[in-house]
Parts: structure tokens; C-alpha cells; sequence
């Protein structure tokens, strides 16, 4: 595998949906997340991202206009103790509570399927980062029908003990548009991650297809500390 240049990655793909971005900077003292989502449908662009305590939430951009919140609005990043998790749905409550209770990631995981919206079926994308004792590690999952065939679910998990510096991995939900949307394929892509954290979310910010990108969160967690610095971009203001 080689390592590919996540703005072209971005860029090359006009619909990549959801999309989760884990690793380290280069200087190694931060662990790296973003997370944003893309919008076809008057519902889905009709969102942005707030701050909810040490998490995010979507919400609705103008009320009004809101038709089926199921699958738009949830909790996007929820912080548990020493574990920040990231995900395109409600699967991050269900990993919250769940890990809340002593079972692991991929655990909480196997209680949860692709969304059910046919054709689609949106493969549902998680990611942890785990940060105790100035160490760090990550792990992506991808739950998604078997080729389209809803009544099967195959489950893919992916972990990265000690990440390498100014290294990270990209997942997201399509390969590109298409109706239906066609599912991600293959493995995270490895991905090189550069610059601070306002020029990390400028370049993923300019790199999304400008009709359909709705909104990007970024945090930068010190692996000394665990203090964070976060950035929202929301296209409605």
C-alpha cells in the first residue's frame, strides 16, 4: 500500500458521504481525528454541527425545514474518560454505553448493522482513539452490506497500535455518487497528515466537493495532557 495524499483522495472523489480521518501530527504530539459529513437532499444539507460537551451533535439548520431526523441527527463524537469516539450515526451512543459497561469496541459494534435507508444501505463507520500514559492507538470499523444484499451485514475492524508520525487513515461511506450509492471498498486509506490543526481543517474544508459538503469537525488531542483543541466548519451560517 502507499501512503496517499489525503487532498487528493478528497478532491478525486465527488461524493465520499461520510468520511472519518484518524492518526498522529507530524511532530507526534498529537492525536488526530476529523470527521464531516455531505449532503444530496434538501435534509441533509440542512444541518451543522454544534458543540454538545466535549462532543459534537448535528442539528438541524433551520428547524422548519427538517423532515426525518433518524439517520441526520445524532452525536457525531462523544468523549469517554480516556477514549474520543467518532462516527457517522447514533452508533456512537451505542459504543459510549456500551464500552461504559466493560465491553470493547468491536462488541458494542456487533449490536449494530448498516443503516437501513434502500438502496443505499450506508455502511455505518466508526473510529476510538485511545490515549492513557502518553501512549496512544486508534481503531476504525466499517459495518456494510454484503454487496448490496441487505440480509447480510459484513464487519470489518481495523487497529493501529503506536501510530506512526504524521501518519493517518481515511475511511468513509461511498466510493463516489451513484444511485444506489456505492458502499467504501477495502481497507482504510493510509494517508499523510501535515500542518497544525487550522491548517489541517483548511485543506479537508477546501478539498470537499464545495455543492455537497455540509460540515467538518476537527480535534488535535495532546498525548502528554489530553487537552484538545477542536475546529467546526459549517457551510449554513
Amino acid at each position: 500500500m502507499e501512503m496517499q495524499s489525503l487532498a487528493q483522495e478528497l478532491s478525486g472523489c465527488d461524493y465520499p458521504g461520510r468520511g472519518i480521518v484518524i492518526g498522529k501530527s507530524e511532530d507526534g504530539k498529537k492525536a488526530v481525528t476529523a470527521y464531516f459529513i455531505m449532503g444530496r437532499s434538501e435534509n441533509s444539507r440542512n444541518r451543522v454541527f454544534v458543540e454538545d460537551g466535549e462532543g459534537i451533535q448535528t442539528q438541524a439548520f433551520d428547524p422548519s425545514k427538517l423532515e426525518d431526523p433518524s439517520l441526520i441527527i445524532y452525536a457525531p463524537v462523544r468523549v469517554l474518560g480516556n477514549k474520543t469516539i467518532v462516527t457517522n450515526g447514533d452508533q456512537t451512543d451505542t459504543i459510549y454505553e456500551l464500552m461504559d459497561k466493560q465491553q470493547t469496541f468491536e462488541q458494542a459494534l456487533r449490536t449494530r448493522e448498516f443503516e437501513p435507508d434502500a438502496p443505499n444501505y450506508t455502511p455505518r463507520i466508526s473510529g476510538i482513539m485511545h490515549i492513557e500514559n502518553a501512549r496512544y492507538n486508534y481503531a476504525m470499523s466499517i459495518l456494510k452490506s454484503s454487496n448490496g444484499n441487505p440480509s447480510a451485514c459484513n464487519r470489518y475492524t481495523f487497529a493501529y497500535e503506536n501510530p506512526v508520525d504524521g501518519e493517518g487513515h481515511f475511511i468513509h461511506t461511498y466510493m463516489g455518487d451513484g444511485n444506489p450509492l456505492p458502499s467504501f471498498e477495502g481497507e482504510p486509506a493510509w494517508v499523510k497528515i501535515s500542518g497544525d490543526i487550522d491548517e489541517f481543517t483548511n485543506m479537508i474544508w477546501t478539498n470537499l466537493n464545495d455543492d455537497n459538503k455540509v460540515s467538518l469537525f476537527v480535534r488535535y488531542i495532546d498525548i502528554e495532557t489530553g487537552k484538545y483543541e477542536t475546529r467546526i466548519v459549517n457551510k449554513n451560517k
